[in-house]
């Protein structure tokens, strides 16, 4: 039996090797340290489906994922070399080697690393179909275009193909649960259109209602704002059961606390957690305003904060004693201006942060790129410590830290973490097979080391969401391109023109 215990170097952690002196092929390939139905894809994604599309296996069999590398990322659990991992309905029901199950449809995960889903705590959805407008944009001008010119002007129809595209994207690259924070909610078509395409998309969504778009930036102007009240509505109509693919926060803007605290008691009434930038350059940014929500009322377990870059020490404090959580997009934060990411702080902290792409108008869609950014910004800020003179300069994160980042702590920001985040039997089953046959990983020589320092979307072969195979050999099931291609187009050409952008590729 082959299984990695998760007990950090100097000793190997399978528990067979001893102390790391002459590295066998077991020790490379150890690791550093150690609910609900599925959602089925709406009829009108099904029809046209090219050639090459996969199918699922039959409905209602269980799904025996045989012979993979498992990072079950669990503790308990630990990781297996090789071993089969049982799923029966949408849970994860056995991780052991050679599982026997004969009734099973076998899905050959041989020369595959099986590991969790990754877990975004943060991303605009609405802006599906806006992927890379601004690659050199800052924070000023992706307010200025894409919020004040195309979420002004988007229509339901456009939210609808904008929240599809998206999600159908990050199933692709193997992110199998999303926060959706969706500030698109200038009527309340806007608000069923979003949901429409999530839930037609049978990715885990946990939809954060927003507030709307508007050329003045005010959302109070939207003629058809119902926000935050229609929350109401959203929690009896959609959300009325916890025991279901998509769940419920709230979207929270920033603007004076005693403006902001009101929309957090209606979010609470509603059974909604809350979710909000914060410390941003320039956006209440050492304005103290966690310091001021607090003084009102005080801060909960059920909120997680965006970005952090610029919040004082007290307000740190505030999030860590009232067992806030963190999602951090160092990628955007580099990128368009809005601080250093707070990695190192967070960890000082004491809290493990999760990661979010935040916006696909600048920043890629996969977990890949998120999770090396983090790595290396944080690994340079101590190593400028240590250059530096520094006599107490903080640990390095490993790899596996960072992949835990994108699983584990996902899933507990997203308030999920009793049904995904870990390969955990019992859990549900939202798993990812990553190919380590391919050239920019053969032959693989660390399992974690691989998925973090070498993979990208192209290693995505299969992608499971609640015991539902999403995507299979390297293709998306069941999906209508040409529908889905339509419907992008259509939405990106109609947008341009009400917002009056010259729709100019080059």
């Amino acid at each position: 039996m082959t299984q990695l215990h998760n007990i950090r170097l100097p000793s190997c952690s399978c528990g067979a090797c001893g102390p790391l002196s002459a590295p066998s092929r077991r020790q490379f390939l150890c690791t550093t340290a150690a609910g609900s139905l599925a959602a089925s894809i709406a009829p009108s994604l099904i029809g046209a489906v090219p050639a090459q599309a996969q199918q699922a296996p039959a409905a209602g069999r269980p799904i025996l994922l045989r012979g993979g590398c498992v990072l079950s990322l669990d503790r308990a659990v630990g990781d297996f070399e090789q071993a089969d991992v049982l799923v029966e309905g949408n849970k994860i029901s056995a991780i052991r080697p050679n599982i026997d199950a004969p009734n099973a449809e076998t899905i050959d995960a041989s020369n595959t690393i099986v590991m969790p889903g990754f877990v975004d705590t943060h991303r605009h959805m609405w802006q599906g179909y806006l992927r890379n407008v601004l690659p050199d944009g800052s924070l000023l001008d992706y307010i200025q275009t894409v919020q004040r010119k195309f979420g002004a002007t988007m229509t339901a129809d456009d939210v609808y193909a904008a929240d599809l595209l998206s999600a159908l994207g990050a199933i692709d690259t193997g992110v199998t649960c999303v926060l959706d924070w969706s500030h698109i909610h200038n009527t309340p078509e806007h608000t069923d259109a979003a949901i429409k395409g999530l839930q037609e998309s049978g990715l885990r969504a946990v939809f954060a209602y927003g507030a709307p778009q508007t050329a003045s930036g005010r959302w109070q102007d939207a003629p058809g704002n119902k926000y935050p009240g229609d929350i109401a509505r959203l929690r009896k109509q959609y959300f009325n059961s916890e025991d279901q693919l998509m769940t419920l926060f709230l979207a929270s803007p920033g603007a004076a606390p005693d403006q902001i605290m009101p929309i957090w008691r209606t979010a609470r009434d509603a059974g909604a957690p809350i979710t909000i930038h914060v410390g941003n350059t320039g956006e209440f940014g050492r304005s103290a305003f966690l310091e001021k929500m607090n003084a009102i009322e005080p801060l909960k377990s059920d909120t997680t904060y965006i970005h952090c870059c610029v919040l004082n020490d007290t307000e740190w404090k505030l999030i860590k004693d009232s067992g806030g959580t963190v999602s951090i997009a160092g990628y955007v934060e580099t990128l368009m201006g809005h601080g250093r990411p707070p990695i190192q702080k967070s960890i000082d902290t004491g809290i493990r942060p999760s990661l979010s792409v935040d916006v696909e108008t600048s920043v890629p869609n996969d977990f890949f790129t998120q999770m090396r950014t983090i790595l290396s910004l944080q690994k340079n800020e101590a190593w400028a410590r240590r250059h530096a003179g520094d006599k107490d300069p903080p640990a390095f994160l490993t790899a596996r830290d960072v992949l835990e980042f994108a699983t584990v702590e996902g899933a507990r920001a997203n308030g999920l973490e009793r049904k995904v985040g870990t390969l955990t039997p019992g859990k549900e089953a939202d798993i990812i097979l990553l190919r380590t046959d391919m050239l920019n990983v053969m032959p693989m020589n660390n399992a974690v080391g691989a998925v973090v320092t070498s993979m990208g979307p192209q290693n995505v072969d299969t992608v499971l969401i609640a015991g539902k195979v999403m995507k299979r050999k390297g293709q998306l099931v069941g999906v209508d391109w040409a529908r889905l291609t339509r419907l992008g187009n259509e939405a990106q050409a109609r947008n341009y023109k009400n917002a009056g952008v010259p729709n100019k590729r080059i």
